[in-house]
């Protein structure tokens, strides 16, 4: 009896060092993934031992038991994440947990442009492969709503970004992510804006002007400068006569070419007709355009004209502008 426990105990301990040794080859074993990794899509409440069995027939895991039982010593097993991971070649079998605990998904990206008006934002939104699409079919109006933005114009309202999110990000959320960009920049340019010469009233002032001041041009030195003209026109009651604005309420009719007729047209951005701002953001300003909007250039020009290469000419009068017109504009 005693040569027969003996054996027992020997046997079970050479099993049990078989096992340890395993054990400790399969920790230090990386995955079986290809060169280029391997891309891994864990579903919401997949658990571990099913994904280690799943992961198993593909060949990457010889002993998903081992995975598994680790994890469970770990108290790792039930805080993996759903998503979509990059497992690259390499990883050994501690790390491949840790990813999935810590919820390190691939992550794509979206680049909303800065001067883009919604039209060209929701093309933008629609068009990319990853966002899980939830807006299709509605309007602009509904899409607001969805957000949770009703009534609101959405015209100027997301901010220029570059944002990253997982696969799975609807279009939904992307839009809200954005609305509070441009909320976070606004509340953060009013901030700095300077009380003694803005002429805005308003952080939905503030956000017109620097759409206008956004599309007017795309040299940064400018924007300050084009900001105090639009400033002290709006100080003297002076009509913007702005281009831009006029162009946004023509809407698909514009065909590259601005008008006599059009300059005349009583559309309610039409700032050669009216005074004042326009009623909504025309685009999405960045944020040197808010800076600008709220931090305006001190002078005496009240026009400016462009010279055809990007920059422009200021004039404190309406002889000099039309001075300038002449040269650059009808190169007289």
């Amino acid at each position: 009896m005693t040569r027969i426990l003996g054996i027992i105990i020997i046997v079970g301990s050479i099993v049990a060092g078989w096992y340890w040794s395993a054990y400790q080859t399969f920790l230090d074993t990386p995955l079986a993934v290809p060169d280029e990794g391997l891309v891994l899509n864990v579903a919401p409440g997949t658990t571990l031992k099913r994904l280690s069995s799943e992961l198993a027939g593909k060949g990457v895991l010889t002993q998903p038991d081992f995975l598994y039982w680790h994890a469970r010593w770990e108290n790792l097993a039930h805080r993996i994440r759903a998503g979509e991971y990059l497992v690259r070649k390499g990883t050994r079998p501690q790390a491949f947990l840790e990813l999935l605990v810590g919820g390190k998904t691939i992550s794509y990206s979206l680049t909303l442009l800065e001067g883009w008006n919604f039209k060209q934002v929701m093309a933008a939104v629609r068009g990319n492969p990853i966002l899980k699409r939830e807006l299709d079919g509605l309007d602009f109006g509904q899409i607001m709503e969805r957000i949770g933005q009703p009534g609101v114009h959405p015209e100027g309202r997301f901010f220029p970004d570059t944002y990253a999110f997982p696969r799975g990000t609807t279009d939904t959320e992307f839009l809200r992510r954005a609305f509070d960009k441009m909320q976070q920049e606004l509340d953060a340019a009013w901030e700095t804006r300077n009380k003694k010469t803005i002429q805005v009233k308003s952080r939905e002032e503030a956000l017109i002007l620097a759409s206008i001041i956004e599309k007017e041009t795309g040299v940064a030195h400018e924007r300050p400068e084009i900001s105090g003209v639009f400033t002290r026109r709006l100080r003297l009651g002076m009509k913007l006569q702005t281009d831009p604005t006029v162009i946004y309420g023509m809407e698909d009719r514009f065909d590259g070419n601005i008008r006599r007729k059009d300059l005349r047209e009583d559309t309610p951005y039409n700032t050669y007709v009216h005074k004042g701002l326009p009623p909504t953001p025309i685009c999405m300003p960045g944020r040197a355009a808010l800076d600008a909007a709220l931090n305006p250039k001190e002078g005496k020009s009240l026009f400016f004209v462009s010279r055809g290469d990007g920059t422009h000419v200021f004039s404190a009068t309406l002889e000099q502008h039309n001075a300038a017109v002449r040269k650059y504009q009808l190169k007289q």
